[in-house]
């Protein structure tokens, strides 16, 4: 009896050491505000206006799932689970019969780094996020101009790629790493859309309308260096062979790489928190989607309340599109406890005529507007 009491202690031991190995969180962001956005139409009669709740203005509302196993000497299994909710239109996760993932992934970490696969973040998200005095927010003027401006160096959906084999290194001194490698997935031979008139198949006419395993993968490297203080990014992403699936995928317009780098910075004065960054984007297609932005930032804390300042521009280099788009913001955030926070700001945007119609959340940009957008709204996280 007393061995069998022995060995049912035992047992219960392993049983809970079994279970200590394995950790998994639910967490998670509800963030919603109310944003009115007025400018004038540019080119055409009238002007452009908005006023309602928006989704995710400081931080995109989602539900996760992270956590990890221990196996032994070091070595631990790791995934994450990250969907996308839009609180203020009842869609996000498992809507229109999908799921809208900001990030999904499997991997091994240990003493090496770690290794995942699946739907990542490239380098240009975090580097990005980690000099905007917004942290990313999507009313802050280098977030929107990049996303809107078709960069993939940004704290946006765009610097969230598919079919991901991801690299980041351990911290060495300061430094961590990250290479990352997205796959097209294509096959050998898939035609994209119909031969013209006549329809005779000839080489020339098949390989104009076939995507490669090749064509839309996309590869990035990056690099940060944090201590004290002081914060570095540097960022180089490619997009290669970029062709669109459809009927603009004609390689007279298309095949071609587009590459990207970036470089910022920030320094905690304590007082007062600064930052820069550049960025440069060189499509090499005939579309010829160039364009760079610079910014500058800082965020002046007072206790548990702060005002967070931006500046941006970015200027467009595409022929007949060659102008530039400004943008400022202030805005100010007040933490009630670690989880939530109430946020307000003010963004002013001013596209030049020969420049695309760039805008903040809610607004309608168009060339040559002048916009003024106000909001206002709470984040909790979970």
């Amino acid at each position: 009896m007393q061995k069998k009491l022995i060995a049912l202690a035992v047992a219960s031991v392993a049983s809970g050491a079994a279970f200590a190995q394995t950790n998994v969180t639910m967490y998670g962001i509800a963030d919603a505000g109310y944003v009115y956005s007025s400018g004038d139409a540019g080119f055409l009669p009238g002007t452009n206006k908005f006023s309602g709740i928006q989704s995710g203005l400081l931080s995109g509302s989602r539900l996760g799932f992270r956590g990890e196993e221990a196996l032994g000497n070091g070595l631990k299994a790791v995934f994450t689970l990250e969907y996308s909710l839009n609180i203020d239109n009842n869609s996000g996760v498992g809507n229109t019969g999908g799921l809208n993932a900001r990030q999904q992934f499997v991997g091994l970490a240990g003493g090496f780094g770690q290794i995942a696969l699946g739907r990542q973040y490239s380098p240009g998200y975090q580097a990005t996020a980690n000099n905007d005095p917004a942290g990313g927010a999507l009313f802050e003027p280098q977030s929107y101009m990049t996303a809107q401006a078709g960069n993939t160096i940004t704290p946006n959906s765009a610097a969230r790629w598919d079919n991901a084999l991801t690299y980041t290194s351990p911290n060495w001194g300061g430094f961590t790493g990250k290479a990352i490698y997205s796959f097209g997935e294509n096959s050998s031979c898939t035609t994209v859309n119909p031969l013209p008139p006549p329809a005779t198949v000839t080489a020339a006419t098949l390989n104009d309308r076939c995507v490669s395993t090749t064509d839309n993968s996309r590869w990035a490297l990056g690099g940060n260096f944090a201590t004290g203080g002081l914060n570095i990014d540097a960022v180089y992403q490619v997009r290669q062979k970029v062709k669109p699936v459809g009927v603009l995928s004609n390689s007279a317009l298309w095949g071609d790489d587009i590459a990207e780098w970036y470089i910022g910075g920030s320094y905690d004065f304590k007082v007062v928190k600064v930052m820069a960054s550049y960025q440069d984007q060189n499509d090499k297609n005939n579309i010829n989607n160039d364009n760079s932005t610079w910014s500058l930032g800082a965020v002046i804390p007072f206790g548990n309340a702060a005002i967070h300042l931006a500046w941006a521009q970015t200027d467009f280099d595409q022929g007949l599109v060659d102008g530039k788009s400004n943008g400022a913001m202030i805005a100010g955030t007040y933490a009630f406890s670690k989880r939530t926070t109430a946020y307000a700001g003010y963004v002013w945007n001013k596209n030049d005529n020969d420049s695309f119609g760039l805008g903040p959340v809610g607004a309608v940009g168009a060339p040559g507007e002048t916009n003024n957008t106000f909001l206002a709204g709470i984040r909790h996280s979970f």
